[in-house]
């Protein structure tokens, strides 16, 4: 078994990455053409409701370890001091089953005895600036995945200064709040997003006020954000530095798993061939359907200003699904509507729209004929109405249903030995492995036909990862072997490769080493989430001389920023009156459904990057106080 040929040039890798709730969907997202899933460990992981236990990942690691694909296991939220032997424990375990990188928050984690597996700086760490990316590198973590609040022109800066992999969100769900530094949860109720607990109240409704207490906006979704889609900039982000494209959903069912990992590695690819890039894992994927982002989950999209321009982030209308844009009524009878639409319903579909006063309802189809559709609650459907579809019968079918096949290619050469006949199986990787076939050189008397038999029986691969692309015959002549010893030939081939695949299949061996690297900040408030002595012991060695424990810590946050966010309601919401670009706009006051109320604090012009790092200086965003004093 012969190692991989060396690369004579450095080879940029790209890295395609999807979420995974647990092993099934993420042995369907690799099926489904990822370099690496991200999956949660049985505790600690930032989604409490997608916890694995270590028998799982282990089937996760051995499925995706075949196509050279990773695993990356989520251990990111903050520790209480009693649960670090816990985590460290785990790692430990995770490490003895093979993981490929964990993502983590916590330093404290890095004082303890952890194993050499590489650490990735979850975007919970906050990493919106150079200098904090920069220390994480000098630190020695192996990868940081970036702040979504980031421009790609940031992110050029970024990757000119440092040498660290870069990793970013493409697609999903947005958290309004810029990660890691929301507390908004914790402080209504205790659930902290820092301890994998958040209960999204930025998907509840909320009324807006000014400081009279006039009511500007009653009963919306103000805080409410469109999906994440970047498919438009990967190119752009590639030449940026982005190593590692991340797709969200760790809470996600398998259709939009599958779906959304489909389409990103068709668009991938034809940009890799373009460029002259590899891939990070080992492939080809045939798909059983067309690739849609609008089928599957999403309430709309945005680029969240990836290229400065802030504009039309919210989906104040709904916090729900709202699918693919159908057509206009046209027309209401009794037991039917007809609509103006290129798609072609089902029976089944699902589908909403929004009723007169702007709230969203749903209904399935019974029954379609032509442009007349069914539903079964015709309730609230007017003329001149949009309606979208948020479930795709048949196409959610296809995607549960085998949609996808993931094979490796391999070229096979069969050439003779004095004694018989020998096979060479080489996959796309590089790796080889030899069989021979000791039954003698009995020439077939049916030339074609064993030609025939050797192609059949050789490339009939089945189940097995592998797909035959080039079957070479370089014999002096042709021989005839039975059906039952070409099939063994061809089982042992496939298992030495196997083998072979395994032990050449690349590692990252990463080692972090206690050091006295020189932290950006001196002093860290409560938002710089030290909630254990570990993590203070980490900053005191790397020069931090105060630190403030988190908030999880049981601080009372009244009066306190529990929210920054480049998303600014006044300009969603055309209340932007501001001209300048030093003072900021006149605050107002958010209102939750259970009348608590909230100040809200606009950040304009160059006043938002002093105001709050993570906006990056997008012109515009807020920060949101718990409580209000009426001062």
């Amino acid at each position: 078994m012969n190692p991989p040929p060396k690369l004579t040039s450095m080879t940029r890798k790209i890295e395609l990455l999807a979420p995974a709730k647990d092993a099934p969907t993420a042995i369907a997202a690799i099926q489904s053409g990822a370099d690496a899933v991200y999956i949660g460990a049985e505790r600690f992981g930032a989604r409490q409701a997608a916890a694995n236990t270590i028998a799982d990942i282990q089937k996760v690691t051995d499925f995706a370890h075949q196509y050279y694909a990773k695993v990356y296991v989520t251990l990111n939220i903050l520790l209480y001091d009693d649960e670090l032997p816990i985590a460290e424990k785990i790692i430990k375990q995770l490490y003895k089953i093979g993981i490929d990188g964990l993502i983590i928050q916590d330093v404290g984690l890095l004082e303890l005895d952890l194993p050499p597996i590489p650490l990735i700086a979850s975007t919970q760490m906050d990493n919106s600036t150079l200098e904090k990316i920069k220390f994480w590198q000098d630190v020695g973590f192996s990868r940081v995945i970036l702040a979504r609040e980031l421009t790609l022109k940031e992110i050029r800066h970024i990757r000119s200064e440092t040498s660290i992999e870069l990793e970013c969100f493409i697609h999903g769900s947005l958290c309004v709040g810029a990660s890691g530094l929301c507390l908004l949860s914790y402080a209504i109720g205790g659930r902290s997003g820092n301890r994998g607990q958040c209960a999204q109240p930025c998907r509840r409704l909320y009324s807006l006020k000014d400081t009279t207490r006039e009511t500007l906006v009653k009963d919306r979704y103000l805080l409410s954000l469109k999906d994440l889609n970047l498919s438009g900039y990967l190119e752009e982000l590639i030449d940026a530095g982005v190593s590692a494209f991340k797709i969200e959903g760790r809470l996600k069912d398998i259709p939009y798993v599958v779906n959304t990992t489909a389409f990103y590695r068709q668009l991938l690819d034809k940009i890799l061939e373009k460029k002259k890039l590899q891939k990070s894992s080992s492939d080809s994927v045939h798909l059983n359907f067309e690739p849609n982002l609008e089928k599957t989950f999403n309430r709309g999209f945005t680029d969240y200003g990836i290229t400065g321009k802030v504009s039309n982030l919210g989906s104040i209308d709904t916090p729900k699904s709202i699918g693919e844009f159908l057509g206009v009524v046209k027309k209401m009878e009794k037991t039917f509507f007809l609509i103006d639409s290129k798609e072609e319903l089902h029976n089944g579909d699902g589908i909403c729209f929004f009723d007169r006063q702007q709230n969203l309802l749903g209904t399935t189809v019974n029954g379609v004929e032509g442009q007349k559709i069914y539903p079964k609650n015709i309730n609230d459907i007017f003329e001149g109405q949009k309606i979208y579809r948020n479930l795709d019968y048949q196409f959610v079918h296809k995607l549960t249903n085998n949609p996808a096949e993931r094979k490796i290619g391999l070229s096979i050469i069969i050439k003779e030995t004095e004694n018989g006949l020998i096979l060479t199986g080489t996959d796309e990787d590089g790796n080889n492995a030899e069989v021979e076939i000791k039954s003698g050189k009995k020439p077939a008397l049916k030339k074609e036909t064993a030609k025939e038999a050797f192609h059949n029986q050789l490339t009939r691969l089945g189940n097995t990862i592998f797909e035959c692309s080039d079957l070479k015959i370089e014999t002096l002549d042709m021989y005839f072997v039975p059906a039952s010893q070409l099939n063994e030939a061809r089982r042992q081939l496939i298992e030495q490769l196997l083998k072979a695949r395994e032990i050449n299949r690349p590692r990252l061996i990463s080692k972090i080493s206690k050091n006295n690297i020189a932290f950006p900040q001196k002093h860290l408030s409560f938002i710089g989430n030290v909630l254990n002595n570990k993590a203070e012991d980490f900053y005191l060695r790397c020069g931090v001389t105060k630190n403030e424990p988190a908030a999880e810590s049981g601080q009372d946050l009244t009066g306190q920023v529990v929210m920054k966010t480049k998303y600014c309601l006044r300009k969603e919401l055309n209340l932007c009156r501001q001209t300048g670009s030093e003072t900021s706009a006149e605050p107002l006051i958010l209102q939750d459904e259970d009348g608590r109320e909230y100040e809200v604090r606009f950040l304009c012009g160059n006043s938002a990057s002093r105001a709050c790092v993570a906006l990056r200086r997008a012109g515009c965003g807020m920060e949101i106080y718990f409580g209000y004093s009426g001062d």
